[in-house]
């Protein structure tokens, strides 16, 4: 008997949260992710939770900071503008060592752009989602069981490494509606939060929550540390999918909805004789670079499909080290290529390389 419930990608996001035990949401509404502050409205207060409409995305997100501190799991979620008024409350949250989960179901930019899908935050999640030497552990869902999946998985890295975790999703994912399962997510075991600022009667050392240094040296020892846990990270947490890569010529890389229509392209181009393959990062970061470096042992090119103006080209083409040619194909403003629109680019690398 099937344990799968038809949802819609937010919904879906929202109730796998509610299982993975987070009680707190604070958001503001901002389209195409609404739905995910419309579901917990109606469901946090019956199991107990609280969901709260702030009066901005900046209010929001230092109200995650204040549950944050004490221990009890909380989200907040946005699309891409929103994402950019909460940077300076994520770098505190992640200078004070604190967990949550983070999603920005992603549109159109710059500026208000459009309400259609896009993957144009690519560089922002990854690479400056906050002022100083920081990282959030950043997931990227490709279907809606993911979404699912991958937001329980976000509750428990967060907790395991005291850092933020970033649901990094777009408006197809979001708006779309497929079969989900809520028990595909396996169990992990997480450490005592020992450092939570609760009451305790006087029967322990103050906890105490801050991301300000006045002496540099203590700063800087602070980063360092956290660093070091990211290197853990690094090791051990990069998610990734591999298909028909063992003897492809052409590695298409791509994430999220786009990976999607790469899969169809590589099915199509297989058809065709062109030997193609496809990496799909699941972590963005940390990023597979280990595994495209593999790639670019056997592999000839490399076809990077983006939902922007290229903005995952550069790893790549740090992950396979330019032993390779890097290639790219991508739409913007929340156009989506088909996959004969991919399979046009792979010809032409193909002629190029026959």
């Amino acid at each position: 008997m099937s344990n799968k419930v038809l949802m819609k990608g937010n919904e879906a996001l929202a109730e796998a949260a509610i299982k993975s035990g987070c009680i707190h949401f604070f958001g503001y509404p901002i389209t195409p992710q609404t739905e995910v502050a419309e579901y917990l409205a109606k469901r946090l207060p019956k199991v107990g939770g609280l969901c709260l409409q702030a009066e901005s995305e900046i209010a929001a997100i230092n109200m995650v900071m204040g549950a944050a501190a004490t221990g009890t799991r909380v989200m907040t979620s946005s699309s891409s503008p929103g994402i950019s008024l909460k940077s300076e409350g994520i770098s505190y949250i992640a200078g004070c060592d604190l967990p949550c989960v983070i999603v920005n179901v992603q549109r159109g930019g710059p500026g208000l752009g459009g309400i259609q899908p896009s993957q144009a935050d690519y560089n922002q999640a990854t690479k400056a989602n906050a002022h100083g030497d920081m990282h959030v552990i950043v997931l990227a869902p490709s279907s809606v069981q993911e979404m699912a999946t991958l937001a329980s998985e976000a509750f428990d890295l967060a907790d395991i490494y005291r850092v933020p975790a970033m649901i990094l999703a777009d408006g197809a994912l979001g708006q779309m509606m497929e079969p989900v399962d809520f028990d595909a997510k396996e169990s992990r075991e997480l450490p005592e939060k020992n450092w939570v600022t609760n009451g305790h009667g006087g029967k322990r050392k103050k906890n105490i929550v801050n991301s300000l240094f006045m002496d540099p040296a203590a700063l800087e020892a602070s980063v360092i540390e956290r660093f070091q846990r990211y290197e853990v990270i690094k090791e051990n947490e990069v998610k990734y999918e591999e298909y028909m890569t063992e003897d492809a010529d052409i590695v298409l890389v791509a994430y999220g909805i786009t990976s999607r229509i790469c899969k169809s392209a590589v099915i199509a181009a297989r058809a065709a004789g062109i030997k193609v393959g496809l990496l799909r990062p699941i972590t963005l970061w940390p990023y597979p670079s280990k595994a495209l470096g593999k790639l670019a042992d056997t592999a000839k090119h490399f076809l990077v499909v983006e939902l922007n103006m290229g903005q995952m080209v550069d790893d790549v083409k740090l992950a396979v080290e330019c032993r390779r040619p890097v290639s790219f194909f991508g739409r913007t403003g929340g156009m989506l290529p088909t996959p004969d629109d991919v399979v046009e680019e792979i010809k032409k690398i193909a002629g190029g390389i026959a």
